[in-house]
């Protein structure tokens, strides 16, 4: 039996490779978990209510793109956030999660050739893994653009040959950054923007964390884009409830963009997409309504990128992350790190060459590991002195 060649060379998954790595060792304590980004924060008590309110929705086959309420809801909400106003009924569309419409988009958007060639889809290193599975799903180059201290962990894709940005199709970018917490300027997406414009590629603007943050709201793809005047086609917004309002498991999340794309990413959903259901769609619109809780919960993070600051005070190469909920710390091998520090204090982190690609024998997460944020201030601040203890001294 054949199987496809484009998917042969895939490494494996970030968790499994933890795992493989990890779990035929005895932890060294009680185990704690800093490895995955799952908020752990409680979300608003009345999400249930609504739910059950709503429970007969379950009978129906639920609206493909989303109800009216939902999308007047993600209208709204990109208004308040953005100060950009799209259209609920051609230009939002409700997602199962980020990664469904970050992997679809590309299906539905991405050209078989450019000018002639195979495109390039640009790529973030270290990135999200759905980004480099999408490129190859539609059969682009993906490449692979270091994110580094050097240039404030953000690609610079400016910097890419001519011959790949005359073939670039769609870039992908993350702000804030998972996993180095770093962000999108103003500047950048202006700068990203004309680019754009020049090389006639879309931007994928992965902005999932962008509701936690220290202080100043991180600015959005789609404000700088309104302020150029720029073609509403040629960004393409994707935010969710995940970690805005810690329901991972509602799975709702959302894609703004223009008319033209909005219909061939609903023309390919008609017949592969997986909708939410009535009820959690009845709830995810209360909750992209409701401001509250996120405030709350942003003091929480707040707390703990403070806790951080204080634990890693005077550590050579510590970056202190501007917003998100992880922390990307420099060891000298993260693999090894991780390894040492499951076996000697049961703390589990992620070694950050499993988030990254390797270019020429070097990948620019090799010598770094990936915290999460997301336990209680008083277990986080246990588990980094552990970590700095152990790790560091």
């Amino acid at each position: 039996m054949d199987f496809p060649e484009r998917f042969a060379n895939l490494p494996a998954y970030a968790f499994p490779r933890l795992r493989a790595l990890l779990d035929h060792h005895a932890p060294g304590g009680d185990p704690v978990h800093m490895t995955i980004g799952e908020p752990k924060h409680a979300f608003p008590q009345w999400v249930t209510d609504v739910i059950v309110e709503n429970a007969s929705g379950f009978n129906n086959y639920p609206p493909n793109d989303g109800s009216s309420a939902l999308l007047e809801a993600l209208s709204d909400w990109i208004k308040r956030r953005y100060g950009v106003t799209k259209d609920p009924a051609s230009e939002i569309m409700a997602l199962n999660g980020t990664r469904e419409g970050l992997y679809n988009a590309a299906m539905a958007l991405c050209p078989e050739q450019k000018k002639g060639r195979k495109p390039t889809i640009l790529i973030p290193n270290p990135f999200y893994q759905v980004y480099m599975v999408a490129s190859l799903s539609v059969g682009a180059e993906p490449v692979f653009v270091p994110a580094t201290a050097q240039n404030g962990y953000l690609p610079d894709y400016a910097s890419l040959p001519e011959e790949q940005l005359n073939r670039c199709a769609v870039a992908y970018v993350c702000s804030p950054a998972n996993p180095q917490g770093a962000v999108a300027s103003r500047e950048y997406w202006a700068d990203l923007i004309r680019l754009a414009e020049k090389y006639d590629f879309r931007i994928f603007a992965d902005e999932c964390y962008s509701e936690i943050y220290r202080d100043t709201p991180p600015v959005g793809a789609l404000t700088v884009a309104q302020e150029l005047g720029a073609d509403p086609e040629r960004v393409l917004l994707f935010n969710s409830l995940s970690k805005r309002s810690n329901l991972p498991g509602l799975r709702s999340g959302l894609v703004a963009t223009g008319p033209e794309n909005m219909r061939r990413i609903r023309q390919l959903r008609a017949y592969s997409g997986a909708p939410l259901p009535a009820p959690l769609q009845a709830a995810a619109a209360k909750v992209w309504a409701d401001e509250a809780h996120v405030i709350e919960n942003r003091a929480l993070y707040q707390e703990k990128y403070q806790i951080a600051d204080e634990v890693f005070a005077g550590l050579d190469g510590y970056y202190s992350p501007a917003a998100g909920f992880f922390l990307w710390l420099p060891v000298k091998d993260g693999e090894a790190a991780a390894l040492k520090l499951w076996q000697e204090t049961g703390v589990r982190v992620l070694p950050g060459a499993y988030l990254a690609q390797g270019a020429k024998g070097q990948n620019p997460g090799e010598a770094y590991i990936r915290v999460a944020l997301v336990a209680p201030a008083a277990e986080t601040r246990e588990a980094l002195t552990t970590l700095r203890r152990t790790l560091y001294t």
